[in-house]
């Protein structure tokens, strides 16, 4: 891996465990439906401004149910449900809920395409479950009845993620740059019936405008090209390896911006849930530096 794929793959971690610092600090005063949906919108933009500069047109038109899919469930569904975990959970647990993408998608796998789930799978799985009880349920205890709620949307965001993942592997065969701008403007219009039914709490401040702003323009279409970018030249397993240093910057996110304490579950569920998505996932560093030097 060059040094300049190394920094893009830190900075997308970085910026998507930011995401969550952002989500956090705009979600009370817009509420979940207006969050989600001015983040996809100005990702929309964002990414239609690039293709008018690279002369991408796209075609949205010839493969509409492909995008709304992936913008259901890429995208508009999970940002929603962890918009709404927001209002109660801290940067550091949404990340780390996050990170259990992987072990869904092995979960679903085994359901839809059949996928074997080897005992190594079946050990990741067993300690990532463990992990996400011992992180949300202290945080749960802590923070009471409404924590609830807001963890299951976490984990189903989470689990929202897995489907995408494992729809992807029979979806039509669009490129790269196509799927992100096209499943934008599909989550744009899906979120939109949302509006009426929940609508903005307060007046936003220019803290909470900014957060959006960064959320769909940096976090969104800007991770997705750099996200896009990796893929294409240090692979797609590669890649991978920014699941786990997300919850990282996430937890550090926290703690530095929002000044989110870092207690002993956090740390504890964390190394369980990143250990056992390594488990499931098959990844390994030494995997990655053979990868690399092919």
């Amino acid at each position: 891996m060059s040094v300049a794929s190394a920094l893009r793959l830190l900075l997308l971690a970085a910026i998507w465990g930011g995401s969550f610092i952002f989500t956090r600090i705009a979600a009370n005063s817009l509420g979940p439906a207006y969050l989600i949906e001015a983040r996809v919108f100005f990702a929309a933009i964002s990414l239609f401004i690039v293709a008018i500069y690279l002369k991408k047109k796209l075609k949205f038109s010839a493969n509409p149910k492909h995008f709304f899919m992936m913008g259901l469930f890429n995208s508009a569904l999970p940002f929603f449900l962890f918009a709404y975990s927001a209002q109660t959970l801290n940067a550091s647990t949404l990340s780390i809920l996050n990170s259990t993408a992987a072990i869904w998608g092995a979960i679903i796998a085994f359901f839809w395409h059949k996928t074997p789930l080897t005992s190594k799978k079946m050990t990741g799985l067993v300690i990532g479950i463990i992990g996400v009880a011992v992180l949300v349920g202290w945080d749960a205890a802590k923070i009471g009845e409404g924590a609830t709620s807001a963890i299951v949307a976490g984990i189903m965001a989470a689990f929202c993620y897995g489907l995408a993942t494992n729809y992807a592997i029979n979806a039509p065969k669009v490129s790269s740059f196509d799927n992100a701008h096209g499943s934008m403007w599909a989550a744009t219009l899906l979120a939109i019936p949302l509006l009426p039914f929940i609508p903005i709490r307060e007046t936003p401040t220019f803290e909470v405008a900014t957060s959006v702003i960064a959320l769909g323009v940096v976090c969104t279409a800007l991770a997705y090209l750099i996200y896009f970018r990796l893929i294409q030249d240090i692979g797609a397993s590669s890649t991978l390896s920014v699941t786990f240093l997300i919850p990282v910057f996430g937890i550090l996110w926290g703690n530095l911006v929002l000044d989110e304490q870092i207690g002993w579950n956090t740390l504890i569920g964390a190394l369980m849930v990143l250990s056992g998505t390594m488990l499931v996932t098959g990844f390994s560093i030494t995997n990655l530096v053979k990868s690399r030097k092919q």
